[in-house]
């Protein structure tokens, strides 16, 4: 059995390829961007400040002395644990948001999640 092909469905199809390719490369180019940016968030009304990459790594980590209290060191950890899960999570909302606006601009709306 033989596929029934029409005449002039090459460039339909052409023309999602270049689309396909033009989307490839601004997501690349933006991942490149993204990685290099560098995002500063606070936690315990500005105990703990944690400064950290596009990539996920840390880069420091402030704490104000008033908050060390070697007798609650617990409450140091759990305000230590919320700056850097909200420095993650402000990365990885960035990055969808930005990659949303690639995919959804060239008519390929829910790929973000892929990232």
């Amino acid at each position: 059995m033989k596929a029934n092909y029409q005449r002039g469905g090459g460039q339909s199809m052409n023309a999602m390829l270049q689309q396909a390719q033009k989307m490839q490369e601004e997501m690349a180019a933006l991942q490149e961007e993204l990685e290099g940016r560098e995002y500063e968030v606070s936690a315990g009304g500005g105990a703990v400040t944690v400064k950290i990459n596009g990539q996920k790594q840390i880069l420091a980590l402030d704490i104000q002395p008033e908050i060390v209290d070697p007798d609650d060191i617990e409450t140091l950890s759990d305000i230590l644990v919320a700056a850097v899960n909200e420095a993650i999570k402000r990365v990885e909302d960035t990055n969808n948001a930005e990659m949303s606006k690639v995919t959804g601009a060239l008519g390929m709306p829910g790929m973000p999640g892929l990232f």
